[in-house]
């Protein structure tokens, strides 16, 4: 097992990485304060983990949420049924959430507990490759709006993270795929080794090999964890964290949610960035070739939605998170492992690419 440390201060939590750690003797226990428990999950994850995680929770007063799987179920919808059941069943401020599944659940059940009595306990159990490298790390936790991804929400820190790289065995490839988008982001945005290690060990990825799973997953955390420990609240440089997702999130919500997985919206969005940084002669057309190789291994998208144009992304990413005083704001890569945030983008640069 692997243990990292985000470090926050009096908000600072571990990242528990390691094969079989859903197991009677999980770290995950000594994170709960009090006898209380709630599990959200998915009716995809619940015949698969539930029952494991119920196990080691033995002499815990404890009952469940399944929501329905998909993008789409991150609604202020469900969000309501949370809060609902938990002012049913008598949950006090010493109960504790807990995000068994993957980035939707682990986003809406940590708005959930940012939320419930102005904020309870809650830990992140992820179940996907995506949400074991990025969503369960760093705080972010929101629904999304039909105008907008991730538009609704908190910055609201874990009591702990736990990642059981077993859970990876059930995870259909499209979804194992999507979540390398994730993984080869830190590569572009902060570390050229690593995206070096991961065209060395890509056959090995594929293949499922644990060590390097293990390896690989820890890696990630702790790029995002020292890039959250420095900037909690995205106030400059966490913002390089999303790489790719202006583009990304605006094919997620003209496609609607779902119909892209995230991963897939980021390859793409990746691509576009890389190759407007080329366009601006920032990056070399090498490494666009690497970027775009790399991402082709795994199956992932390049080229933007056939029925999505210029004018499509435009009103989506006026909409984004980033944007300042009304100006866009992209993550650039100016090489491999380097990333700069601009505004100085003109709409006529995005037209060429788009």
């Amino acid at each position: 097992m692997i243990t990292l440390n985000v470090d926050l201060n009096d908000r600072s939590y571990p990242i528990y990485i390691g094969a079989g750690l859903l197991s009677h003797n999980s770290p995950v226990l000594q994170h709960i304060p009090a006898k209380r428990l709630c599990i959200v999950t998915n009716d995809i994850i619940a015949p698969l983990y539930l029952t494991k995680l119920k196990n080691i929770l033995t002499g815990y007063l404890l009952d469940e949420i399944i929501l329905p799987d998909g993008e789409a179920e991150k609604s202020l919808a469900n969000f309501d049924k949370i809060m609902s059941h938990m002012l049913a069943n008598g949950h006090g401020r010493d109960s504790t959430l807990i995000a068994l599944g993957g980035g939707v659940i682990g986003d809406i059940t940590g708005f959930a507990a940012a939320c419930y009595q102005r904020g309870i306990h809650f830990i992140q159990i992820p179940t996907t490759l995506l949400s074991q490298v990025d969503s369960s790390v760093g705080g972010k936790t929101a629904v999304n709006h039909p105008l907008g991804k991730n538009m609704i929400g908190a910055f609201y820190q874990p009591q702990a993270v736990l990642i059981d790289t077993h859970s990876l065995k059930t995870l259909p490839v499209r979804e194992f795929n999507a979540g390398m988008a994730e993984v080869i982001k830190y590569g572009i945005l902060a570390d050229k080794d690593f995206f070096s290690w991961l065209e060395q060990n890509r056959q090995k990825i594929k293949n499922n090999d644990e060590e390097t799973l293990v390896e690989m997953i820890a890696r990630c955390c702790q790029c995002k964890a020292d890039i959250v420990a420095a900037d909690e609240k995205e106030a400059n440089i966490r913002a390089l964290l999303n790489l790719g997702h202006t583009f990304g999130h605006a094919i997620e919500a003209e496609q609607g949610y779902g119909a892209w997985l995230h991963g897939e919206a980021v390859a793409t969005g990746m691509v576009l960035a890389a190759k407007l940084a080329v366009t601006m002669n920032l990056l070399e057309v090498s490494d666009l070739r690497r970027i775009e190789n790399l991402l082709s291994y795994f199956d992932l998208p390049l080229n933007a939605p056939a029925d999505m144009g210029f004018n499509e992304f435009l009103i989506h990413m006026r909409r984004d998170k980033k944007n300042l005083a009304g100006k866009l704001r992209l993550i650039i890569p100016t090489a491999i492992g380097r990333t700069e945030i601009r505004d100085d983008i003109s709409e006529e640069l995005l037209k060429q690419i788009l």
